[in-house]
């Protein structure tokens, strides 16, 4: 109890530095304003800062305020440190990231296996394994010493492989000595050493001297074949494992350490081969191994009463051996079905401790975490089971929430929140997103539940919408700082009544934080949520409302002056208020797919803080304010609309730009400087740019600026996509083609209807997809596609996956001239995996080389090809 007001004092502390620091920037900002004339007013300049700001009836009743809450906090801290003398409380200078100090210490594996090994199921794991081992094969007495680390989440059964490998006939056949250590908490290199020598020799070690224990070891496996098992561990540092590893490097070739770790940076340090990874089991295995422990049974098949639970309780072990292991233990003693219900609608924290290693285990990988990273994880208790949530979604509420710093090497905060999810992914707290998406993943249901745990009151998750539901929740809401909740089809006041007596909420996140959702209009939130619970959250830190049927944010957001996030995309809003420009500390705003939007806020120039502004998919969204350009700690600008003042040398100050940017209205580009002025070349952390002119080619339009305007905005080369709409020159710049844009993986050239011909785009060592559609100018397509000089480079298109060809009206052939008899022939689209060719309609002739790896050839609503000679494709398919 005293450690939760100690917490909540700590909260309520930074709020009031929050404050602080929002009102002397307020100040700052309100002396720095313009008058109507646009200079400072000379009556302002005559009276001294600290008068014309602290005297105003604003400046005045917020001191007055801020004194009595200095005072209130004050006397809370004094109470609570006479309390801590009564309670005889000590401060632990340690830290207490060690499980030592925890009480959390793993108990100590051994080699022996269980031999019960019917339900092991890591017979495929235990193959690849010994494969990476090489036994009994040449190939390796090319590797001295081999080092295997197995890496997974605590509780998947990394020991349990080890011990099968350990005590498998023939590695016990291939090797002259075996050890078995396990390290957990302390990498004592002294330590290990001795216990594997006292393994190896059977003797134990008389000497305290690393130096002289270590030559004695190096005596014994010198030129003998080894196996090292060193299981559980958690050592980062580099030159402990390299002290420990000197004498290994005696042994005869073939020898081998597998090392078991829960921490990817740990493997990194040690391995000679890649981690082998290691799964979660099949539900199936999964029953059998919660059978065995329970009942003693194979299964559940001849057991109809226990059935439907016990698997039931076998999915909510997620893959988990040790979960199954764990339960089975905790129902062995329990014969009745329904006591087994219990356990199955139980939270893994309210479990008896008896025979139930999970959360032990799994808390042991919270403990070993620095403090920095306990609290983003804690933090990841919003999300519910099985979500799968965006990698720079989550470090941008991290760092909307405060729990990112700039380092000290000046890095952005974005980049230290990058580094700490890496972190926490290495440790296997979070996994993959099966669907194969790089920034999509999920965390397993029983870390969920360590979350939960470890977060305490302090995250609520609102995952029932009945008034009677929270009511019964609403003493653990009171004292929340974060809330989620999932989004239902209709929200009304009633889901949040218990909302209006938190008032020191934090973070309000409706789930999922989708940016695309099909169905957006079909959710609603009352308006007496928004117009008039909202604004009375006055410390919201964290507002989404995304996804939700709404069509206007109230004036009164001004008054949530805390708030650094703020997400309303893929709502019906027509235009921001223009209070949203007051919201001094925002640093994200994402209207993405909002797609009635028309207007921004007219004075941005408050915004000095914001860092990502997300407007893609406002297609209604045709002017931008004309300050916005100039809040230099921009990183993310998905678009820029042109015209009205707005002027694309604007960019020119936004060097921190990130991520994606689309240029729109580049019609509107009168002169061709200021398209040298915006200096795309330097934005070097720009990785997808758009450019778009208008599609109406009328008189108005200027072929030559337009040329000299696309040759100017030349990106710099660490472009990944680039889209290319509406373009009205005759030809393509220079720039494109470059082999210098040796990352450039995606281009489309859509609608550029006066190019007559293609640019040479086969230098490009990255580039994987290629659409080029409705170039109307084009009659034949040549070598000069794949470049001038192709033939004198070795491939040309080297990576190209897919090619299409969309709506070439004018198209008459593509011939390469080319033969595999000619001496200069090199290989043309060596990877093409599909070409689509669509919509034209003169297209007679087509005359390619070999294309080997074609797996999917579309050729429609081309007429002009009427028959299989005009065709000539030589390719497999």
């Amino acid at each position: 109890m005293w450690l939760q007001r100690l917490q909540d004092l700590a909260y309520d502390l930074d709020d009031l530095l929050d404050e602080l620091a929002t009102e002397a920037l307020r100040r700052r900002l309100m002396m720095a304003q313009p008058t109507q004339a646009g200079n400072p007013s000379m009556f302002r300049n005559l009276i001294p800062a600290c008068f014309s700001t602290n005297f105003s009836p604003r400046a005045v009743q917020f001191d007055f305020n801020i004194s009595s809450e200095i005072d209130n906090i004050t006397e809370r801290l004094e109470d609570l440190l006479k309390q801590k003398s009564g309670l005889n409380l000590m401060s632990d200078h340690l830290g207490g990231t060690s499980s030592r100090r925890t009480g959390e210490e793993r108990p100590p594996s051994t080699s022996l296996v269980d031999e019960y090994s019917g339900f092991y199921g890591r017979e495929k794991d235990k193959q690849a394994i010994l494969a990476q081992m090489c036994l009994g094969s040449e190939s390796s007495s090319n590797r001295r010493l081999r080092v295997i680390p197995i890496v997974g989440m605590g509780g998947i059964g990394k020991t349990t492989l080890a011990q099968q490998i350990y005590n498998d006939e023939e590695v016990k056949n291939s090797f002259d000595l075996k050890a078995w250590i396990c390290v957990s908490d302390e990498f004592d290199e002294l330590a290990i050493t001795e216990r594997i020598y006292k393994q190896i020799s059977s003797e134990s070690c008389e000497f305290k001297d690393l130096e002289k224990v270590q030559v004695k070891l190096r005596e014994i496996i010198s030129k003998k074949k080894f196996l090292l098992i060193l299981d559980d561990v958690w050592n980062e540092k580099y030159g402990k494992w390299d002290v420990l590893s000197r004498p290994f490097q005696a042994g005869a070739p073939g020898s081998t350490v597998i090392v078991t770790t829960r921490n990817v940076s740990v493997a990194s340090i040690m391995r000679s081969v890649p981690d082998y990874y290691l799964d979660q089991l099949g539900n199936e295995k999964i029953c059998s191994i919660l059978a065995h422990h329970a009942r003693g049974w194979q299964n559940f098949d001849a057991h109809p009463g226990f059935k439907e639970t016990g698997e039931a309780i076998a999915k909510k072990c997620k893959g988990l051996p040790l979960a199954a292991k764990s339960l089975g233990g905790l129902l062995r003693t329990k014969g009745n079905p329904n006591e087994w219900k219990d356990v199955l609608d139980s939270k893994i924290w309210d479990l008896p401790t008896e025979n139930n290693d999970i959360l032990p285990a799994l808390r042991l990988s919270y403990q070993h975490l620095p403090s920095h990273l306990k609290r983003l994880f804690a933090y990841c208790s919003l999300f519910p089971k099985d979500y799968e949530f965006d990698k720079h979604e989550l470090v941008l509420l991290w760092m909307a929430e405060g729990f990112l710093r700039p380092s000290e090497t000046h890095r952005e905060m974005e980049d230290v929140g990058f580094q700490c999810f890496d972190e926490l992914s290495s440790r296997s707290f979070f996994q993959c997103s099966k669907t194969g998406a790089e920034s999509r993943f999920l965390m397993h249901d029983l870390l969920n539940d360590l979350a939960r745990h470890v977060a305490g009151r302090v995250c609520f998750r609102l995952e029932d919408k009945t008034e009677s539901n929270v009511q019964h929740r609403r003493d653990s809401l009171l004292k929340a700082r974060h809330s989620s909740f999932i989004r239902h089809e209709f929200d009304g006041s009633q889901r949040f009544e218990a909302f209006s007596r938190v008032r020191k909420l934090r973070t309000f996140l409706p789930l999922p934080v989708f940016k695309t959702p099909p169905t957006w209009q079909n959710f609603y939130l009352t308006n007496q949520v928004v117009n008039d619970m909202m604004p009375q959250l006055h410390f919201l830190r964290v507002l989404s409302l995304s996804g939700y049927n709404i069509l206007q944010l109230p004036n009164a957001i001004r008054n949530l002056k805390h708030l650094r996030y703020l997400n309303v995309s893929a709502t019906t809003i027509e235009q921001l208020p223009e209070s949203v420009g007051e919201l001094h500390n925002l640093q994200t705003l994402l209207l993405r797919d909002c797609q009635s939007l028309t207007k921004l806020p007219t004075d941005t120039r408050n915004l000095i803080n914001l860092r990502h502004l997300d407007i893609a998919g406002t297609g209604k969204l045709q002017e931008m304010p004309l300050g916005l350009c100039k809040i230099d700690s921009l990183q993310t600008l998905s678009k820029i609309v042109l015209g009205r003042g707005l002027k694309v040398n604007e960019l020119r100050g936004l060097l921190n730009l990130r991520g994606a940017l689309s240029i729109t209205g580049l019609h509107n580009v009168m002169d061709a400087q200021d398209a040298r002025e915006a200096n795309l070349t330097c934005k070097q952390g720009l990785e997808e740019l758009e450019m778009v002119w208008s599609s109406d080619f009328d008189h108005s339009r200027n072929e030559m600026i337009e040329k000299e305007v696309i040759e100017l905005l030349k990106p710099s080369t660490n472009l990944r996509r680039l889209k290319v709409e509406h373009y009205g020159g005759v030809v393509f710049p220079s720039w494109l083609g470059d082999p210098s844009f040796s990352q450039l993986a995606h281009i489309s050239l859509s609608d550029c209807r006066h190019c007559t011909s293609l640019p040479s785009l086969g230098h490009l060592p990255s580039l994987k997809k290629l659409r080029i559609s409705g170039i109307q100018g084009v009659k034949t397509v040549g070598n000069e596609l794949c470049g001038i000089d192709w033939p004198h480079v070795r491939d040309a298109f080297p990576s190209l996956e897919t090619l299409e060809f969309v709506d070439m009206v004018s198209w008459e052939e593509w011939s390469t001239n080319l033969s595999e008899d000619d001496g200069n022939f090199r290989q043309m689209f060596p990877r093409l995996r599909e070409l689509i060719i669509a919509g034209c309609p003169n297209l007679i002739n087509i005359s390619l080389l070999r294309l080997p790896s074609i797996i999917i050839l579309k050729i429609m609503s081309c007429d002009a090809i009427k028959s299989s000679e005009s065709c000539m494709c030589k390719s497999r398919a």
